[in-house]
């Protein structure tokens, strides 16, 4: 072993490159921070050769001083942080004072700028050679703001350059940066060119309105066409942003931003509230997209634990992780088929007015009326049959008279309908042209047909709706019984034989200190060894079931986040093949009014608009939609 002895500057440098500057977007992330803190206005960043030739950012922020500009260049020189107390509220989006240091030590930088209050009507600017580490200072002609050049990234460590990939590949990280940066501030305005062609230009966006163009043009039309807008505010803690339905689910989550006060992240901690939150309405194997902005006071969260800072920690956990669950559980089942119906511009003027998403409440509106032709006037025949039992419907619901209350025993299918000539085409068309009149036609519209036994087709006032009549009313059943569940306590069941399981001590410790919060869950767990506990009682609902792994699951779970959902998890699957059991199965023949209290029940249901496996159970099709596929008027 050699003697121990200081590092060179040059060597330091390039070590602390290694941990900042991975490739050419890890340059534009770190210098965009930095326009970010400056408080520019505008940021401007032009690329060539994917970031490998040329990295250049310009800002019209406060600018640095002369006599400061040289000192950038050096390690853990920064104006964001003076002592403990700001590194305890940070509230920048750099803070280490690294990045200039290093990017400068594998390249050829140059560093141009002017105060605000700058005395002299020019700028100085700073040039430094990642071999050299000695800046050299210079006037030269610049506005207010700091310009940032980076020529030849890892001209002097070729092993590094020799790990980039393919000039698209490299643009293609970098544009993500950009983009990201672009959702976190939406008063900024940003362009990026990319070998002198014009890649993004997005001005500042300062109303809703222009917030969700900015949305659009960064994460695509479609994103805004399935997305609901939230605002919650709870315990200190604010969500707020765009959340997709999960009928717009990805293969890859490649459309998921998560901001912590406008610093990108990605969090184990926020990946498993969302994860949670769309539990048992995603189809298996996809992925949610959301673009979201969850902020609290500096002082809750550490941002210092990671070098290139995407990732946190948060004082209260638990709090965190139940505040987005629930906030994000609750948008999407507030989600009514109404809400699918509206055009974009109306969308958000609505989930303005309500900020939870939830919408307007969707309007009870009469069903399976028949006319009478002598009067003109409509009726409910005395045998309208049963309506489905809506999640947290009281029994007992009228409509226009009629009793249409579901009780357990009707739950698995429907009493037909007596009454001759019920649904006829005569009563259909006259009904029809009387709800032409009538602005109140609910959003699922009223039924028209069944067909092929499986779906069932029905019009509202814009379009054709086609339903999975199965996949729905398995919904609807579901959410029914989990309501009913919902409402009792977790029932346990004491073991015949306890059960000795072997655990680290780490889990035995855990199972000690939160006895009571397993309690809560149906657990009677004891520790009786440094590495072993033995479990007494368990959740009824899950006597079955492989108790050890369960337990060791538990304990993971509880260790992590603070909490365990393993018991509603497994309750809530069987809760789902019970409902997929008993709905209505293909080929069954519905009258017209059994139709019609299915879309209604559809409408007032949480989660209608996915089945229990996250499959739709309806889709719209507008008129001007048809008129498409028909080329009329054209």
């Amino acid at each position: 072993m050699k003697r121990i002895a200081l590092l060179s500057q040059r060597l330091a440098n390039q070590i602390a490159a290694g941990e900042v500057v991975e490739r050419p977007a890890s340059v534009v992330k770190e210098l965009l921070e930095n326009s970010v803190d400056a408080g520019a206005a505008r940021i401007d960043v032009e690329i060539e050769q994917g970031g490998s030739k040329l990295i250049r950012i310009r800002d019209d922020g406060q600018g640095i001083n002369k006599e400061d500009l040289a000192l950038a260049l050096s390690r853990h020189a920064t104006s964001k942080i003076a002592d403990l107390d700001d590194l305890e509220n940070i509230a920048s989006l750099g803070f280490r004072g690294e990045a200039l240091a290093s990017i400068s030590s594998v390249s050829r930088l140059l560093l141009a700028s002017r105060s605000v209050d700058a005395t002299d009507s020019g700028g100085w600017q700073v040039e430094a050679a990642g071999q050299e580490m000695t800046p050299t200072l210079a006037p030269a002609a610049h506005p207010q703001g700091t310009t940032v050049e980076v020529r030849d990234l890892f001209f002097n460590t070729p092993a590094r350059k020799k790990f980039l990939r393919t000039e698209n590949t490299e643009f293609g990280r970098i544009d993500e940066v950009v983009k990201r940066l672009a959702l976190s501030r939406f008063e900024l305005a940003f362009s990026l060119r990319h070998n002198q062609r014009t890649v993004h230009q997005l001005q500042a966006a300062q109303s809703i309105q222009e917030k969700q163009r900015r949305i659009g043009l960064v994460c695509g039309p479609a994103f805004l066409e399935h997305a609901v807008y939230i605002d919650i505010e709870a315990s200190g803690l604010r969500l707020w942003g765009w959340v997709c339905l999960p009928t717009f689910s990805r293969s890859q989550p490649d459309l998921q931003y998560f901001y912590v006060n406008g610093r990108v992240i990605r969090d184990k901690l926020v990946s498993h509230a969302v994860k949670q939150a769309y539990r048992d309405v995603l189809f298996h194997g996809r992925h949610p997209a959301f673009v979201l902005y969850l902020e609290l006071q500096p002082a809750l969260v550490d941002v210092n634990v990671h070098p290139t800072k995407h990732e946190v920690r948060f004082r209260d956990q638990r709090l965190v992780h139940d505040f987005l669950f629930r906030s994000l559980h609750k948008a999407l089942a507030d989600v009514r088929p109404a809400d699918h119906m509206e055009t974009p511009a109306a969308a958000v003027e609505s989930s303005i007015a309500s900020p939870d998403g939830a919408g307007s409440p969707v309007q009870q509106v009469p069903l399976g009326l028949r006319l009478d032709e002598s009067t003109g006037e409509l009726y409910a025949p005395p045998d309208v049959p049963s309506s489905f039992a809506g999640s947290g419907s009281a029994a007992g619901r009228g409509y226009a008279g009629a009793n249409i209350a579901t009780t357990g025993a009707d739950r698995g299918g429907w009493r037909q309908a007596a009454t001759p000539g019920a649904g006829s085409l005569a009563d259909q068309s006259a009904l029809y042209q009387r709800l032409s009149e009538d602005a109140e036609v609910p959003p699922l519209g009223y039924a028209l047909a069944q067909l092929h036994g499986v779906y069932i087709l029905a019009q509202n006032q814009h379009g054709l709706i086609v339903v999975d009549m199965h996949a729905a009313h398995e919904r609807i059943t579901y959410e029914h019984m989990k309501s009913a569940s919902d409402s009792q306590s977790i029932k346990a069941q004491p073991l015949l034989v306890p059960i000795s399981i072997a655990v680290s001590q780490a889990e035995a410790e855990c199972a000690e200190a939160q006895a009571n919060e397993l309690a809560t869950l149906g657990f009677e767990i004891a520790r009786v060894a440094d590495e072993s506990v033995i479990v007494r009682q368990v959740p009824s609902i899950l006597a079955r079931a492989d108790i050890e792994q369960l337990v060791r699951d538990v304990l993971a779970d509880v260790r992590e986040h603070g909490r365990s959902e393993r018991i509603s998890a497994y309750r809530d699957e069987l809760l789902s093949t019970m409902a997929c059991h008993g709905s209505v199965r293909a080929n069954r023949q519905l009258s017209v009014a059994e139709m019609n209290a299915l879309l209604r029940d559809m409408e007032r249901t949480e989660r209608s608009g996915q089945c229990n496996h996250g499959r739709p159970t309806w889709v719209y099709q507008s008129m001007s939609d048809l008129d498409k596929l028909f080329l009329r008027g054209q």
